[in-house]
């Protein structure tokens, strides 16, 4: 292989910095040692997958999408509703990824900017699929710090439904808010439910 592939092991390294970034919103909710970033995007891509599986689009775009939507958050930090409000001009996602792609191969670098490209139009299933996952995950991140005694979390469990918009999403959404978060372990069990 005769490309330089320095730019891409330097984008590796900056992507392990979401594993520290904190997503933010949750210390409003009081979330003392609220999810990382790199945790809410894996547990996205899964649901991205599962919910364009059932809407008959092709999963593992929806999944690809998911696990990319937010690596601009490496050089933003995750900022959250109220953050802004107050900021001059949101960075534009797109903007970030051809910063962020700077020097890498040409074939990597256009595949990164145009799935960014593609996450933010919101134009195909995929990328609908991508983002009611990415307001599912937040929901049932909400449920499980809720179940931990966070109250708060309410408003983003309320918030996140609201925002979900195919079919498979909503009854998706329905029947997590119908599952307590351990469920899957009393099944895994053989336990009766509560």
């Amino acid at each position: 292989m005769s490309d330089d592939l320095s730019a891409v092991a330097n984008f590796l390294y900056e992507a392990g910095t979401l594993k520290q970034t904190k997503r933010t919103g949750w210390w409003m909710a009081g979330v003392r040692d609220p999810e990382s970033v790199a945790e809410h995007s894996w547990r996205t891509s899964l649901i991205a997958s599962i919910i364009a599986k059932l809407e008959a689009a092709d999963p593992a775009q929806a999944a690809f999408l998911a696990v990319w939507h937010d690596t601009g958050e490496t050089r933003t930090g995750d900022v959250n509703h109220l953050g802004k409000k107050y900021s001059e001009g949101e960075a534009d996602p797109r903007a970030i990824a051809a910063d962020q792609v700077a020097g890498m191969p040409e074939a990597v670098a256009r595949a990164v900017t145009d799935l960014i490209g593609e996450y933010e139009a919101r134009e195909s299933t995929e990328a609908v699929c991508a983002r009611d996952a990415d307001k599912l995950e937040c929901m049932i991140q909400g449920i499980e710090y809720r179940a931990q005694g966070y109250e708060n979390a309410q408003r983003w469990i309320d918030n996140s439904r609201g925002r979900i918009v195919t079919k498979s999403g909503q009854a998706l959404a329905d029947a997590v808010l119908e599952t307590g978060s351990l469920d899957w372990l009393r099944t895994a069990l053989g336990e009766t439910k509560r």
